[in-house]
């Protein structure tokens, strides 16, 4: 038995297709490295990371962070994942370049080709139909134009039209979100709506035609949220399993956690397709594995950073890492570590090259997803190679952020807490936000080997992260941790932070390991023993 949401980790934007037994799901991954995710499934329940369609999108200054520059909320977006005559396709927008991206492949793990389309084609949708190439796409009016037959850009001469306009009946953003099909010899648009009446959230429409050329006719099909704060269920594609059933992956914004996939059985037999119980999303799912015992990889976990080398001679990092932004390989290492007791693991070194004066322009800051309701996690930081001025430690990386971390001031050793909190600067479209953080809490310490820890719940919209750290090894007088097993006692520093969703990063929050330098650049950090603990609702 699933439950919904299926999956409390922030994967937005979700397009599905299956290719013989096997479910695949792309998401937006914004300004994270690698990027454009795509997730293999057996059951549409359980998940894990099949492959990265790129390293670096765009190799630009404000990618790799320099000069202050970023593309936070902007890189890739809401993706469209095909799979036609034997080739996999990815399409999709993205926001700091203006580009518009089509990746292919034969094989789901790689290697991905990198090509552009001729025009920007927001929120996209792929429909091969009959020898022909259409993309959908747009935020209000939701335009269908014809691709050449190379995918590089509009076909001279091809359909070209309006599918569906929206520019009165909503709150805020119109129609957008496309997700095009041709099922049974119709024509299906899926859409996200935000009406202006009733419940006034996001809710899911659809249009349906018996031609490209004819009119569209549709109206909104679900709006539940789940009893969840308004927050509508919405926006995602379709699939049909190997004996005929079709389900739908929506996600659902849920506070500092970020977007969540939602699964809802969809029923095509009506007039227009019945979206879960009578247009509500079911809580429990049934649903058959076309791989029974088939064991997924974590799509978060711990870390000993004893990384196998690639081809080149470089560390593997496991999948569920992205850097923020684009890493410089010269660095950052692997390196060998051996305990007291002859236990062998590795670091995760980074070395400062540019300065900055704040964590959000940290080069090499390296994440992962954090899970709800509920995630913990620790790291051993070794700072003895700071510099005076450095920053290295556990980031909850959101726009208004929270760490602990360990400096150096004068040769001495403080672990601090610093924030950024909203009330300190609003969002102001077209103003680039002050991400500085201000230290809330300073505490000194006799070595610079400290154990870093934060607690970050998110339950009933109470989402929060607590700091901790001890310059204890794991032998001390050790409490419980989540999943019943003992860490050594931890120092609490600072007051719980609030955490938020919020449009200027767009994403959820996540767990960052990072170095910056303020004052002089050449100062390394090595982490180790990295932990990741999530609690079961």
């Amino acid at each position: 038995m699933a439950y919904n949401p299926i999956l409390k980790l922030d994967y937005p934007d979700p397009d599905v297709i299956r290719a013989e037994d096997t479910y695949y799901m792309i998401s937006t991954t914004m300004h994270f490295m690698p990027g454009g995710v795509i997730l293999r499934s057996y059951d549409l329940v359980h998940w894990e990371i099949a492959s990265y369609l790129y390293d670096i999108l765009e190799d630009t200054p404000a990618a790799r962070l320099e000069d202050g520059q970023n593309i936070y909320g902007k890189g890739m977006w809401a993706a469209s994942l095909r799979y036609h005559e034997g080739t996999f396709y990815a399409c999709f927008v993205a926001n700091d370049t203006g580009k518009t991206y089509l990746y292919r492949s034969e094989n789901i793990e790689g290697p991905w080709r990198k090509s552009c389309i001729e025009g920007f084609y927001h929120d996209c949708s792929l429909l091969f139909d009959d020898g022909r190439v259409y993309i959908a796409y747009g935020n209000t009016d939701i335009w269908l134009t014809e691709l050449d037959s190379e995918l590089t850009g509009p076909k001279p001469g091809g359909l070209h039209r309006l599918l569906v306009s929206d520019n009165r009946n909503r709150v805020g953003l119109g129609y957008e979100g496309a997700h095009l099909y041709k099922i049974n010899g119709k024509y299906y648009l899926f859409l996200i709506h935000w009406p202006n009446h009733g419940t006034r959230r996001r809710t899911e429409a659809c249009f349906i035609s018996d031609s490209l050329t004819d009119t569209f006719i549709g109206r909104d099909i679900m709006d539940d949220d789940m009893g969840y704060f308004n927050a509508g269920v919405a926006q995602g594609g379709v699939v049909d399993t190997p004996d005929g059933q079709w389900y739908a992956m929506l996600f659902q914004d849920y506070g500092a956690l970020g977007r969540i996939p939602v699964l809802v059985p969809v029923d095509f037999d009506d007039s227009f397709p019945v979206l879960g119980n009578g247009g509500k999303v079911p809580r429990k799912l049934k649903l058959p594995s076309t791989r029974p015992g088939y064991l997924y990889a974590p799509l978060y976990g711990s870390d000993d950073f004893r990384c196998p080398p690639e081809a080149d001679g470089r560390a593997k990092l496991k999948s569920f890492w992205q850097w923020n932004h684009i890493p410089n390989p010269a660095l950052w290492s692997i390196t060998r570590k051996t305990d007291g007791a002859g236990s062998e693991g590795g670091c995760y070194t980074i070395t400062s090259g540019q300065l900055a004066s704040n964590v959000t322009q940290a080069v090499n800051t390296l994440t992962q997803r954090l899970v709800g309701p509920h995630s913990l996690v620790t790291v051993t930081l070794d700072g003895s190679g700071l510099n005076d001025g450095d920053v290295a430690g556990l980031v909850a990386l959101q726009g208004c952020y929270a760490l602990v971390g360990l400096t150096r001031e004068n040769g001495r050793y403080y672990v601090v807490m610093m924030e950024r909190n909203p009330e300190e600067e609003p969002l102001l479209r077209g103003v680039k936000p002050n991400y500085d953080g201000i230290v809330t809490a300073r505490e000194e310490v006799d070595s610079p080997v400290v154990t870093l820890r934060m607690d970050a719940c998110f339950e009933n919209r109470r989402d929060e992260a607590s700091f901790f750290y001890t310059e204890e090894t794991c032998s001390a007088e050790p409490e419980k941790s989540l999943s019943g097993g003992t860490v050594p006692v931890f120092r609490p520093i600072g007051e719980a932070h609030q955490l938020y969703f919020r449009l200027d990063h767009f994403t959820g929050c996540r767990a960052g390991l990072f170095l910056y330098s303020t004052a002089v650049t050449g100062g390394s950090a090595a982490f180790s023993d990295f932990r990741f603990e999530a609690a079961r609702e």
